[in-house]
């Protein structure tokens, strides 16, 4: 009997050393001063803005969202790990916390993984249109592959289910299916988020990276592929029209050339079932962009970019064009600067910064037809 409990004992002791287990802190914090022209003053009819001004303001975030969190891993055995990760963001300047989007506003996920067959993770999460990240010359920074699409690249997603495929022959598979939780499968106004899914096929070798995306966003209170209606952009609303609601289909390429990374993209975004269109307000968007960045030192960067966006029904085009660059001081400290100008046709209104859509004040966008300037410096570290 005793040779029997020692060696369960034994037994018990074996499994309990063999599930490691960490947990890891870490986190960003940016922040710096900026610098914009272009920016409304005034209420005049409707709320709209009746002039424009200049300002200095200290910004967190414009090079890289101020973020921390949690992520752990555990090896149960078998090639298999069970893994969780929490973040949220936060504003360097201020200290304040993601408000309404909840504490883990930007990561709240626990999943499978295994070194075979791929990670399988559950919870909240960034939306898979973040996936420009990895091809856009600025990193989705304030002002980059967001703005001119006014954020419908740099959305958060809830009641998510992911899959990451292990990479073979240089392949790789990304998905995500994400519910609605409301009693009609795409959203009937009973939940605050539509239903959303999307995939991407990336291949990479060491000369260049292509990828593909196909991504759609529901609208939560009609599960449409549009946004809420014409009346409520012109009050500069968040979530409105194909911003909002859309589907999106996108081609993505890195070329490698030494100290070069040449990148660029096109997006094709569509919307469907759109009721109450007014005329200046789209319902398909044409976005593309391309830029070169610079690895001068290993501690110095330069980059340039160009973004556009065309608009049907005639809302217009704009175009971004952008210089910048960074100095890392340190493995975890870098100092960055970026100089932008956004450029309006006669009926657009884009802004530098990722704005709802309208022309009150409230939404920081430019005049129609101005155009809007700006400089940042700040400082970013890394822990």
């Amino acid at each position: 009997m005793k040779k029997a409990l020692l060696a369960a004992a034994l037994m018990t002791a074996g499994v309990v050393a063999h599930a490691q287990s960490s947990v890891t802190l870490y986190g960003r914090l940016d922040a710096g001063i900026e610098y914009m022209t272009g920016v409304p003053q005034g209420v005049g009819a409707n709320g709209q803005a009746t002039g424009s001004t200049n300002r200095w303001r200290a910004e967190s975030g414009d090079w890289g969202t101020s973020l921390w969190g949690l992520k752990g891993v555990e090896d149960i055995g078998g090639g298999n790990k069970v893994l969780f990760q929490l973040e949220g963001s936060f504003n360097t300047m201020t200290g304040a916390g993601p408000g309404g989007g909840g504490l883990f506003n930007r990561w709240a996920t626990v999943g499978l993984s295994n070194d075979q067959y791929g990670t399988f993770t559950m919870g909240r999460m960034l939306f898979i249109s973040n996936g420009d990240w990895d091809f856009d010359p600025f990193g989705q920074s304030n002002w980059s592959s967001a703005s001119l699409v006014r954020g419908r690249n740099w959305p958060q997603s809830s009641n998510n289910f992911a899959y990451q495929s292990p990479k073979i022959a240089g392949f790789d598979f990304y998905g995500q299916y994400a519910l609605s939780n409301a009693t009609s499968w795409n959203g009937n106004g009973t939940t605050p988020q539509g239903r959303e899914a999307g995939a991407q096929i990336t291949y990479t070798n060491s000369l260049f990276q292509i990828r593909g995306m196909y991504d759609e966003i529901r609208n939560p209170t009609n599960g449409t592929l549009y946004g809420p209606n014409a009346s409520v952009v012109n009050a500069g609303n968040i979530g409105s029209g194909v911003f909002a609601a859309s589907r999106e289909y996108s081609a993505f390429v890195n070329v490698f050339l030494g100290q070069f990374k040449i990148q660029g993209a096109y997006q094709a975004i569509r919307s469907a079932g759109a009721t109450g269109v007014l005329p200046g307000q789209p319902t398909t968007l044409d976005h593309e962009w391309g830029g070169v960045t610079w690895q001068a030192t290993p501690a110095a960067a330069l980059i340039a970019a160009v973004y556009h966006v065309n608009g049907n029904n005639g809302a217009g085009n704009a175009t971004i064009y952008t210089v910048g660059g960074s100095y890392n001081l340190s493995k975890r400290t870098l100092l960055d600067i970026q100089v932008a100008t956004t450029q309006n046709s006669k009926t657009a209104n884009y802004g530098l910064n990722a704005n709802n859509a309208g022309t009150a004040t409230s939404t920081d966008n430019p005049l129609p037809g101005h155009s809007q300037t700006g400089v940042y410096a700040g400082i970013q570290h890394s822990f």
